[in-house]
């Protein structure tokens, strides 16, 4: 287990930007904050999720980015920081999920490239653009959402996997690198929750989106810097043989329920 060091993150009095804030995992947590006391701040690339999200809960503000758009990101930074001055968490949590047989990639490849930049380039760069900002605050917190599929990766969505493998390294590295400042950086590893991650209807077997963010908030409040939940928090602790078993009972089970997977599309 990863334990903090001094800082603990405050859970009421902030101004938090959550990324993909509109639905799902995103809106699970931005409610949880919004009844702690803080500012939330969401955004998303549909406006009508947005409004949807903002109809149920009116304290949030909302944003419409895609932040898989480099000219996008920075806008989103400049207009956040400007409109609030006290902004000092982000939650990266946007992100896609595809299936993708690697034996047959037929489409181009700014298709596949789109799960980089949502998953990868865009929760770094806007960690950069912010962590100047965040330094100025009394406290601040960089919370990363990766996946219980960073430890064990599921074989049917590589490139999700390997995402996700990469934004839990650059979290363990930026959190060395700010050891010295005021700013708490936190990992969040869901395992499958049902939400509409990857279209609709493909996690309904997940964890309960409630259960899940319920869960997450008590062990923040506990002071934990590495929170996984059910199966992706026994992960944190598995050895890799453990992890390699994981990962090929998982890859047989997939190909048991989807045998259509291999085979080329006509």
């Amino acid at each position: 287990m990863v334990e903090r060091g001094g800082k603990v993150m405050k859970m009421s009095g902030n101004t938090i930007l959550i990324t993909g804030g509109a639905s799902g995992i995103g809106l699970g947590l931005a409610e949880r904050f919004l009844n702690e006391g803080n500012e939330v701040i969401i955004c998303g690339r549909r406006e009508s999720k947005l409004q949807e999200a903002k109809e149920r809960f009116p304290s949030l503000h909302t944003k419409v980015c895609d932040v898989s758009i480099e000219e996008s990101r920075v806008e989103l930074v400049k207009w956040a920081t400007e409109t609030f001055p006290k902004l000092n968490v982000i939650v990266n949590n946007a992100g896609i999920q595809q299936r993708v047989n690697l034996l047959h990639m037929h489409e181009e490849w700014q298709y596949y490239e789109k799960e980089l930049m949502s998953n990868v380039s865009a929760p770094i760069h806007l960690t950069s653009l912010l962590i100047p900002h965040f330094v100025q605050q009394e406290r601040a917190a960089v919370i990363n959402v990766t996946s219980g599929l960073s430890l064990t990766p599921g074989a049917w969505v590589p490139i999700y996997s390997a995402t996700k493998a990469a934004l839990r390294s650059f979290t363990i590295s930026l959190r060395h690198q700010v050891e010295e400042t005021n700013t708490e950086v936190i990992e969040i590893l869901p395992p499958a929750v049902n939400t509409d991650l990857g279209g609709p209807g493909l996690h309904t077997f997940g964890a309960p989106l409630d259960d899940f963010a319920d869960s997450i908030f008590e062990e923040l409040k506990k002071g934990k810097i590495e929170i996984g939940y059910g199966d992706s928090a026994k992960r944190l602790h598995a050895s890799k043989e453990e992890i390699e078993k994981a990962t090929a009972q998982a890859w047989r089970g997939f190909l048991k329920n989807n045998p259509e997977f291999l085979k080329p599309k006509a």
